[in-house]
């Protein structure tokens, strides 16, 4: 974790130092340039380690310099981290520092299960599906997809788990409302951008998933019994 800042007048010394930005050394040319890669190293892993979110390209772009491949760095850093129970993982946009699957038991027996554990029924993970393929999606679009009205509620579970968001409202009569995936979208399930998403044809070929039944609304056989009960005209608000 960060240090905590120090108290009394050093505090004034630290805003000081944020408004002379400037005066950060970044470029460290009076280094060897074996001892400036390694400082550009533990400046980005220091970095990431002690941010709660996905640090991003142009966060990294601050404290290192202007040349620095830092592609290459964290490909450096993490041929160090091969072997240790955490990754340096790209997800959301940014690089963020993560557990291994594997020692999953090992944390949740140690602290329980995490705060962030985000219960989703079946329904909810083939709505969320639907959102981060066909984005932007209406609530009536959807409806039409699974056969049967996509709640409100179900709805708004998404959004309260902040995994959708609304997106541009349709150019179709009544301008709706879209619904698109969010960063904490990409952060839960491990995706770096959209582009990770499996390949809609290679799951199709794989016969885990059929466009066709897709938009007939016949994805899954008692999807119209799992979750809410509502039935009736498909509505957008």
């Amino acid at each position: 974790m960060a240090e905590a800042a120090p108290s009394g007048k050093s505090k004034g010394r630290i805003g000081e130092g944020r408004s002379n930005d400037h005066l950060f050394d970044r470029e460290l040319d009076h280094l060897p340039p074996e001892v400036r890669w390694r400082e550009w190293m533990n400046r980005v892993e220091a970095t990431i380690f002690a941010a709660s979110e996905p640090v991003t390209r142009e966060t990294l772009a601050r404290i290192v310099g202007k040349n620095c491949g830092i592609d290459l760095l964290i490909d450096d850093i993490r041929e160090e981290l091969r072997g240790r129970p955490y990754d340096l993982v790209a997800v959301a946009g940014g690089w963020k520092h993560l557990t291994r699957p594997a020692y999953a038991d090992a944390i949740r027996a140690a602290v329980g299960a995490s705060e962030r554990t985000i219960d989703l029924s079946q329904s909810d993970v083939l709505v969320l599906m639907c959102i981060a393929y066909f984005q932007p999606i209406t609530r009536g679009e959807l409806s039409s997809f699974f056969g049967k009205e996509i709640s409100r509620d179900l709805i708004g579970h998404l959004r309260g788990a902040k995994l959708i968001a609304s997106g541009p409202r349709s150019p179709t009569p009544g301008a709706p409302y879209t619904y698109v995936t969010t960063k904490g979208f990409l952060l839960e399930f491990g995706f770096d951008t959209l582009r990770d998403l499996p390949d809609f044809e290679a799951l199709e070929d794989a016969g885990l998933l059929s466009k066709e039944k897709l938009l007939a609304g016949d994805i899954m056989p008692g999807f119209a019994d799992d979750g809410d009960p509502d039935t009736g005209a498909v509505m957008d608000q």
